[in-house]
C-alpha cells in the first residue's frame, strides 16, 4: 500500500529561507508532505497549541540549525527549541542538521548579543546528543536531508498517510478483525497448553500411582559374572522428583539414566547388595525398556520435551528439558514448605 510521510521542518526563518526551500524541494521529490512555520510567521500561545498538533500528526521531524537562536517564548526558550523538545517528548523520529563550519555563516545571519550566542551553543549541544548531520550550503543540505530521510524511513517506519480509496473495504476490515480475534484465541490456547496438563492426561498413570521400575546388575560368583535383575516401586512423583531438576536447563539421556541408577543403588545397597564384597558386583542399571517408558509417560503428561538448543554436528545425543507445566510441577514437589 503506497504511503506518503509527513515531515515537520523546524528552524529559524528569515536567515534560512534558501536552506528551507532546498529541504522542502527534497521532501517533495521523496513524495513526502512538508509542514513548517511558513504557515505561521507569527508566534503566540494559540499558534503554539496548533503547532503541537501539527507535530503530533507528522511522521518525522527535521531540525535545521543555522547561526541564530531565534525568537523566544516568554519562558526565554526559542520556539525552534520548544518544537524540538516537544517532538523529542512525543518520540517522533528526529534528524537534525547543523552547519559544518559555523564561522562561514554571514555575519547578518548570526546572533549579535552574547546571551543569544550562549543559548544557541547550549541548544546545539542538546541537539548533538541525538542523531545529526552537518551541512555546508543549501544544496548540500537538501542532499543530506534526502539521503538521511530515506535511511530513517527504512530503519524507523511510521504510519504515514494513505489515500482513502486505497484503504481496505469494510468487509476486508471486518475479516481482519475476525482473524486477529482467532489468533488471540489460539495464542491463549497455546499458552494454556504450556502451563496446564494436556487434555486426556487425567486417564494416564501419574502422581502417586506406582511404577515397578526394573533394573539389572552383574554379580561375581563361582568364578563367573552372572546377570541379576530386580524391581523397586516408585511413584511417578518420586521419579519426577529425582530427574526434574536436571532438566531445568537441559539434560542428556545419560545424565537422566545415571540419576535413576544412583537411586536404585542407594535403595538396594543395604539389602540385596549388603553381603556382596566390593568388586564382586557391578552397579545396577535401569532397563532400557523402563527408561523409555518413563520418558514417554512424562512426555504424555506434558512435563518434558526435547530441547531445541543448537549444538555441534558431532553431538548426536538426545537432550530433554522441562515444559512450563513441568517446571511448575517440579517446584510444587521440591520447594520447601513452612
Amino acid at each position: 500500500m503506497e504511503k506518503k510521510y509527513q515531515a515537520f521542518v523546524s528552524s529559524t526563518y528569515q536567515d534560512l529561507l534558501e536552506e528551507r526551500q532546498e529541504v522542502m524541494q527534497a521532501l517533495l521529490e521523496l513524495d513526502c508532505i512538508p509542514v513548517g512555520m511558513e504557515l505561521f510567521p507569527a508566534a503566540d500561545d494559540d499558534q503554539w497549541t496548533l503547532i503541537k498538533g501539527l507535530i503530533d500528526d507528522c511522521d518525522y521531524y527535521i531540525l535545521i540549525v543555522g547561526g541564530r537562536y531565534g525568537s523566544t517564548h516568554s519562558s526565554g526558550i526559542s520556539y525552534t527549541q520548544m518544537e524540538y523538545e516537544y517532538a523529542l517528548s512525543r518520540q517522533i523520529p528526529i534528524i537534525s542538521f547543523l552547519p559544518k563550519v559555523p564561522d562561514n555563516i554571514p555575519a547578518g545571519k548570526t546572533e549579535k548579543d552574547a546571551e543569544g550566542k550562549e543559548k544557541l551553543e547550549q541548544f546545539k549541544s542538546l541537539v548533538q546528543e541525538k542523531m545529526c548531520r552537518y551541512w555546508n550550503d543549501p544544496v548540500d543540505l537538501g542532499s543530506q536531508v534526502s539521503r538521511s530521510l530515506v535511511k530513517l524511513i527504512k530503519s524507523n517506519p511510521r504510519p504515514g498517510w494513505v489515500k482513502a480509496d486505497n484503504l481496505p473495504s469494510e468487509n476486508a476490515t471486518q475479516e481482519l478483525l475476525e482473524l486477529r480475534e482467532k489468533v488471540l484465541i489460539l495464542e491463549k490456547e497455546l499458552k494454556s497448553s504450556q502451563t496446564e496438563a494436556p487434555k486426556g492426561s487425567e486417564k494416564l498413570k501419574q502422581g502417586g500411582d506406582i511404577f515397578h521400575l526394573s533394573y539389572e546388575y552383574e554379580k561375581y560368583s563361582n568364578w563367573e559374572w552372572k546377570r541379576k535383575s530386580g524391581e523397586i516401586d516408585l511413584s511417578w512423583n518420586d521419579i519426577f522428583y529425582l530427574i526434574s531438576p536436571l532438566m531445568v536447563d537441559e539434560a542428556d539421556e545419560y545424565t537422566l539414566k545415571n540419576s535413576l541408577n544412583s537411586h536404585i543403588y542407594e535403595t538396594i545397597k543395604d539389602t540385596e547388595l549388603k553381603d556382596l564384597e566390593r568388586g564382586k558386583f557391578r552397579k545396577p542399571q535401569i532397563t532400557d525398556s523402563d527408561f523409555q517408558t518413563i520418558k514417554i509417560q512424562f512426555r504424555a503428561l506434558g512435563l518434558l520435551t526435547k530441547s531445541e538448543k543448537r549444538r555441534s554436528i558431532k553431538d548426536t545425543g538426545t537432550y530433554w528439558t522441562l515444559t512450563e507445566y513441568g517446571d511448575s510441577i517440579m517446584v510444587n514437589l521440591r520447594a520447601l514448605k513452612k
